[in-house]
């Protein structure tokens, strides 16, 4: 690899179909001007595709940071690539994208197949052709509501119908490789004109490709006590043109598929001949008049039923059940019932239809498909993010006061409420002109499973400083070597977890869990703020870590799902609390405490550049100005009263926060607003008596970045350092080449772990060592103190307590107690994620910067592991 060749690979599988990939590369300040072309090239030898870059982060000086990449790959193609200096050729097969917009709404032509997007209406497709047929006459996204009256003595469940309503309608991307188109709206009553539950949702086709991904984004706006969600879904309108034998319908199961038709072939006189048709049939192949030139069997089959409706539903992660029935006001017939659906279906015939699969189908249930008027003229397919299968979905508290002393609930006051949150989902739709044949089928629900995906290599990574300071992993001294074990374990662990606790559904998937009870032997999930983990101590950076140091594709996965969560679900879009996001409880929007640190860029920008992915790009715009929020909701409210201050904030997790977004914000669009933000608030610390050893808490002023000193020593430190602010930090260092700030921080990492009468000596007894507790969490600062200032003892301790802690004396494969709750489960009693995600951080970060101070024992002779 040299400067201007940058390999990439597969992260697991080459496509198993045709697919559209986008990804990321970081470049190091000034190896990338904003105005040199790049091309791809294979690798293996071959014509590479066409290559579509574009930048998606500069530094300082101009260069370009991040460059984000499209280009479309067959199926089975070379395992590597690389993307060099140079014109992109477009290659002489490759097939042309076009995008036209008018006032009434946007075409997309893949070359392929074309799709009609109005800009206003209910209709977020307005059409599909295909070789100039019409193979799907429009898609909407539906809601259901339902109401319940128990006024009159009887129980009275009203269901009200609701479909989309554009808004806005944006070109985002139009080619050469890739079109992405943005549409935003609400829920609008199909009978009538309220209006509910605010959508964004993001079209994505590629060039020479029959296939559309949808990315679907809603938010929750209704009053959790009377608003309650029956269904939410997408809904496609498929022309059904052919003999009833010839149309098709398959749902995915957990290994094979149901293979339907609303007019099979099976009657109990099918036999010789016509068992053979009926197995062709199944397979999807069309029968011609010849084949079925037998008037004795067709009036067997014009006697035979009509199967008008097919569904499936996933409603647990164990479980789900297909059914068919032959009209409404008939009974469901059961079809088949299994333990984890595949998300995949397609409906339609031999003149064409749609494939349709949903990523997380099980994971995130309790999702659903259903497909309906197979026998009329137009048939339905939807596919249901929550099913109106399951019950309505809840977002109420799970109680009606708070629980701060015994259940560690952060706030007094009562604010868990879901206006605001969100939930993204994900599916792709395939433009079939036929029916696919089983391997077809099983093809998309690998693609569905691991969408293919390209990433670079962790050695450039991590050579380009991607992300600030991690260590690639070494093996090689022993005491190294069991880190590396210990960290891969403590990954093992939590995805077993994972399976294990059913950390699955539509509104906790991606999620860990915070504490354990080793009582009960289950994580304290109906304990306050011991319950769900929603970024504290943020386990998405270690997740991210983890994999940048090891491109492993089941870390990337796990990353990717917490990621998709805690940038949704445990964060505020709008309202009252927009840019911030609530702290760790029984309900994912429980806590009275909503701070900015659950919803700051900085946890979720690693997906953003590796994926290019234009959601999170939206969240992070929103995060930009999260200070101004706290005007009307203090974070230290509860600790200093309303004086001249606008608010008060702490350096960390407070201000920390505010600089990832800000620093995002600057080099995503080189805004010198949010700069000079970062620069206002970093010279207000500098002025401070100690640096960032001062305070923590300051009065705040969002309107002009301004932090006004309260004292040196007003509030505990271990926030400030275990929220992700040396992460952040890290990274903004590269940006500022500020050696006084990196100075400060050094001089902190050094400062928090010194005894009361060292304190004293440099702050003449203002700053008490009571404030600098929980060390281990503190380490990654620590170590590049000992690392900048060349400090051994510093270096010394850091390793002490990294070495000496639990998790690096304990085999998490195989010293697990067996226990029973409600099943036989594998446990560690003093298990917690706050630890989990902060050794491992701190351990890598340490790896990186004191490998030298390591002792040759893992554990220190004499030392017991520290509990």
């Amino acid at each position: 690899m040299n400067e201007t060749r940058v390999n990439v690979r597969w992260l697991k599988d080459a496509p198993t179909v045709p697919a559209g990939v986008t990804w990321g590369i970081p470049w190091k300040e000034g190896q990338l001007r904003r105005d040199e072309p790049l091309a791809l090239q294979a690798q293996e030898g071959g014509e590479a595709p066409t290559l579509q870059s574009w930048p998606a982060a500069y530094w300082p000086d101009g260069s370009v940071k991040w460059t984000a990449h499209a280009a479309v790959f067959p199926a089975g193609v070379p395992s590597r690539y690389a993307v060099e200096k140079g014109e992109a050729v477009l290659a002489a097969s490759a097939p042309s994208l076009s995008v036209s917009e008018t006032d009434e709404g946007i075409h997309v032509d893949t070359g392929v197949f074309s799709f009609h997007i109005p800009k206003s209406g209910s209709r977020i497709i307005g059409s599909i052709h295909r070789g100039g047929i019409l193979v799907c006459s429009g898609g909407e996204l539906v809601a259901v509501k339902e109401s319940v009256s128990e006024l009159t003595g009887a129980r009275t469940i009203r269901e009200e119908w609701y479909q989309s309503r554009i808004y806005s309608a944006k070109v985002e991307q139009a080619g050469p490789v890739r079109a992405v188109v943005k549409l935003t709206g609400r829920h609008r009553a199909v009978n009538g004109t309220g209006e509910w539950l605010p959508f964004s949702l993001r079209l994505y086709a590629y060039a020479g490709l029959e296939s559309i991904r949808i990315v679907h984004t809603f938010f929750y706006d209704g009053n959790p006590n009377e608003d309650f969600v029956k269904g939410l879904g997408i809904r496609f309108a498929l022309p059904m043109r052919e003999k009833l034998y010839n149309r098709h319908v398959r749902f995915s199961g957990d290994t094979g598929f149901l293979s339907e038709s609303p007019k099979t072939l099976h009657t109990r006189r099918t036999k010789g001949k016509y068992m053979e048709l009926f197995k062709r049939q199944l397979d999807g192949h069309p029968l011609t008049d010849e084949q079925m030139d037998d008037d004795y069997f067709m009036n067997l089959l014009d006697e035979s039923a009509c199967w008008d409706g097919f569904k499936v539903a996933q409603l647990s992660a164990d479980h789900y059940r297909m059914a068919k029935r032959t009209q409404s006001g008939c009974s469901w017939v059961k079809a088949a019932e299994g333990r984890r659906a595949r998300g995949v279906a397609y409906v339609g015939g031999p003149g064409g239809g749609l494939a349709l699969a949903m990523r997380h189908f099980w994971q995130k249930h309790p999702a659903g498909m259903e497909a309906h008027g197979l026998t009329g003229d137009e048939a339905q397919l939807t596919a249901w993010f929550w099913s109106p299968e399951a019950p309505t979905m809840d977002m109420r508290h799970y109680d009606t006061k708070t629980h701060v002393e015994s259940s560690y609930e952060g706030a007094e006051e009562m604010r868990a409420t879901p206006y605001g949150v969100a939930n993204t989902s994900e599916l792709t739709i395939w433009c079939r002109e036929s029916t696919p044949s089983p391997a077809e089928l099983e093809a998309y629900a690998a693609y569905n499973e691991s969408p293919p995906q390209l990433a670079c290599d962790p050695d450039y990574l991590h050579s380009q400083g991607a992300f600030g300071i991690w260590s690639l992993p070494d093996r090689g001294m022993p005491v190294k070597a069991r880190l590396e074990e210990r960290l891969d374990g403590i990954i093992a662990f939590y995805q077993r977890e994972v399976e294990q606790r059913r950390w699955y559904g539509f509104w906790d998937y991606g999620d860990f869990m915070h504490s354990y009870d080793p009582a009960r032997h289950v994580w304290n999930y109906d304990l306050g703020g011991c319950a769900w983990q929603n970024t504290e101590l943020v386990p998405n950076m270690w997740l991210w870590l983890m994999f940048l140091r090891s491109g492993r594709e089941d870390i990337f996965r796990m990353a990717e799902a917490m990621t998709r969560h805690t940038s949704e679900v445990d964060v505020y879009h709008f309202g009252e609390y927009a840019g911030l996001g609530s702290r760790h409880n029984v309900v994912h929007w429980g806590c009275g405490c909503k701070e900015a640190r659950i919803g700051m860029a900085g946890l979720h920008r690693y997906y953003y550049y590796l994926t290019g992915d234009e959601r999170i790009g939206d969240m992070m715009d929103e995060a930009k100005d999260a200070d101004y929020t706290t005007v009307h909701i203090d974070p230290m409210r509860a600790y200093f009263p309303k004086d001249e201050h606008k608010t008060h904030i702490r350096v960390g997790p407070d201000w920390a926060a505010f600089s990832s977004n800000w620093m995002t914000r600057w080099e995503r669009q080189e805004d010198s607003f949010y700069r000079d933000k970062l620069l206002t608030g970093i010279a207000c610390i500098k002025q401070a008596n100690y640096g960032l050893i001062s305070g923590p808490t300051y009065g705040y002023d969002p309107q002009t970045g301004v932090l006004t000193p309260m004292g040196d020593d007003n509030w505990g430190r271990h926030l400030a350092l275990c929220m992700g602010a040396p992460q952040v930090w890290f990274e903004l260092s590269a940006m500022l080449k500020d050696e006084e700030w990196n100075e400060m921080m050094a001089d902190f990492g050094i400062f928090y772990n010194l005894s009361q009468e060292e304190k004293d000596q440099i702050t003449s007894g203002v700053i008490s060592t009571q404030r600098f507790e929980h060390p281990v969490l503190t380490l990654a600062l620590v170590a590049y103190g000992a690392w900048y200032r060349k400090d051994q003892r510093t270096a010394d301790f850091a390793w002490s307590t990294l070495l000496g802690h639990r998790f690096a004396c304990t085999d998490l494969e195989k010293d697990a107690a067996a226990v029973t709750y409600v099943n036989e489960l594998r446990e560690f009693d003093w298990m917690n994620t706050n630890e989990a995600s902060q050794w491992s951080l701190n351990t890598i970060i340490s790896l990186a910067l004191i490998p030298d101070a390591l002792p040759e024992e893992a554990v220190p002779a004499g030392q017991k592991a520290q509990v």
